[in-house]
């Protein structure tokens, strides 16, 4: 998927312009805040959440240690309350574990919809009325 004609913007799972999901700490593939993708993203990094302690335990379980900080790398090392462009299927095995963190809808990306149901997306919504 590339930029479509939102002027560059991509698209959120609401149809509107794709929102900033963090820039303390920033995030997004591209790390631009937003969770913007391409061909280049093959992790599919779209599903802007809300980090919490139990997704955080469960991600470093199934090897991904998002809350150890790598100076190496830039990454400060992720805590509860964060937000961050999450991998769509790493989202959806959350769920399945009963852990998925909240969602920002508005900083979604319309991407994230060939991994994930929006159904599922919008009963974990922060931003849903």
């Amino acid at each position: 998927m590339k930029p479509d004609d939102f002027g560059g913007r991509q698209r959120n799972v609401l149809g509107g312009i794709l929102g900033s999901c963090s820039e303390q700490p920033m995030t997004g593939f591209f790390r631009d805040g937003c969770c913007n993708t391409s061909d280049e993203d093959l992790g599919s990094h779209t599903v802007c959440v809300v980090l919490t302690a139990d997704f955080l335990d469960f991600s470093k379980r199934r090897g991904n240690d998002l809350s150890t900080p790598r100076p190496e790398f830039a990454f400060p090392g992720l805590k509860p309350g964060d937000r961050w462009c999450l991998c769509a299927a790493r989202w959806r095995e959350a769920l399945q574990a009963g852990v998925a963190p909240r969602v920002v809808l508005a900083a979604t990306n319309e991407a994230c919809l060939l991994i994930v149901g929006l159904d599922d997306l919008k009963r974990h919504a922060i931003d849903l009325n």
